[in-house]
């Protein structure tokens, strides 16, 4: 399967639009100073979240990991670990240093921007899981008792 055919676009679009987020800090002004402190914390949390769950996704796919939304051909279901908690925490993830790293650098650009990410990684995401569903008999019983998408707990 070509680059192409396994979502060689999606992942362009993850990278260009996760550069934008990163270089948006340019245009923050920072946060407030009668603020700063509950930014940092709150950011710096939000990255930290983040990094656990790209980590914790990472290692959990182990050889099944790849940068395409098509599952690696002879790659396995992994439904233990962070995946027992949620479906896509690498997603989630991104999600949670995007919006942390907005929060930090006080980016009003970067906040729209991890807006359009969401947005991204939730059609991302649907197209994945049409592949992991052709892919794995077991994937919709594993969908159906995993309801949450990209963040333990939340969404």
């Amino acid at each position: 399967m070509t680059e192409r055919g396994r979502g060689g676009g999606w992942v362009l679009g993850q990278v260009l639009l996760i550069a934008a987020i990163l270089l948006s800090a340019a245009l923050g002004p920072g946060a407030p100073d009668s603020v700063a402190v509950v930014a940092y914390a709150l950011g710096g949390v939000l990255m930290a979240l983040g990094v656990v769950l790209v980590v914790a996704g990472a290692t959990g796919l182990g050889s099944s990991l790849t940068p395409f939304p098509a599952p690696r051909a002879g790659g396995d279901l992994i439904t233990t670990g962070i995946y027992q908690r949620v479906r896509h925490p690498m997603y989630g993830g991104g999600i949670l240093f995007a919006l942390g790293w907005s929060i930090v650098t006080g980016s009003a650009a970067g906040l729209v921007l991890s807006a359009g990410l969401v947005l991204f990684f939730e059609l991302k995401s649907r197209r994945e899981e049409r592949w992991l569903l052709d892919r794995y008999a077991g994937y919709a019983e594993y969908r159906r008792r995993t309801p949450r998408r990209f963040v333990p707990f939340v969404y």
